[in-house]
């Protein structure tokens, strides 16, 4: 696969995305990765995922240094800025719950099992946590026009960059909210669904269920518990609509 993008120094590639990553040529005179650096690559990429999974996009660059156990230098050389890094995550999680949607909404034919099948591998896959600020701002409450689900844990510094949202853009979340659509419009149509339940709603399921806890098997405990609790809740009951 070509590497896509301009020639930096040291004989680096810069990818379209503004990521950069060192580069070696092989016998044919083709870019290619060298094996260290897309080694140290992926240990960042799953390193941030972690990093901020656990304390939102406010996180520094350092811990994911850290966590990586590589040098902040590398990271940068990677990503030069941290909004390269947030949008980087931010797409891969967004095109990996939009993948779970169109499976759902494809091998599924009961509205209600279709929505349930992908709240559940959404919350598994602990995605719901890495989505972008402006996907779990869609809805709004009435007259007010207040969100209806909060903006992500972040701190002062992080703020200023979420408030910006640029970093996010094209991170392919109208595809995302396209689909979940779809399947929330089917299973209140079929009167599965409660009649007030939003896009906003589902998405808030997937952001809120599952928990960053430090042991796994209490973690994978608590937001199987929960995600029942709220699939209970999400469902039509005698009465609703009239």
């Amino acid at each position: 696969m070509r590497v896509q993008g301009r020639t930096g120094a040291h004989g680096s590639t810069l990818l379209a995305d503004g990521a950069s990553v060192a580069a070696a040529t092989d016998g044919n005179g083709r870019s290619t990765l060298r094996v260290d650096a897309q080694r140290n690559l992926e240990h960042v990429l799953r390193a941030a995922r972690e990093v901020f999974g656990e304390s939102g996009y406010g996180a520094p660059m350092e811990d994911v240094a850290r966590r990586a156990r590589v040098g902040v230098g590398t990271v940068y050389r990677r990503f030069p800025s941290k909004e390269v890094l947030v949008r980087r995550i931010a797409e891969e999680e967004t095109a990996r719950l939009t993948d779970q949607a169109r499976a759902a909404l494809g091998q599924e034919d009961q509205p209600w099992a279709a929505l349930e099948r992908f709240l559940r591998g959404a919350v598994a896959s602990g995605a719901g946590r890495l989505l972008p600020p402006q996907v779990l701002q869609v809805g709004t409450d009435g007259a007010d026009g207040a969100a209806r689900v909060p903006q992500q844990r972040q701190d002062a510094a992080a703020l200023r960059v979420l408030e910006q949202r640029q970093p996010y853009e094209g991170t392919g979340a109208d595809a995302l909210l396209d689909v979940v659509g779809r399947l929330v419009e089917r299973a209140r149509t079929a009167g599965e669904l409660r009649p007030d339940v939003s896009v906003s709603d589902v998405l808030l399921v997937i952001a809120t269920a599952a928990p960053a806890l430090p042991d796994a098997q209490q973690q994978e405990a608590a937001s199987a518990r929960l995600l029942d609790i709220l699939l209970a809740g999400l469902r039509s009951r005698p009465g609703d609509g009239q």
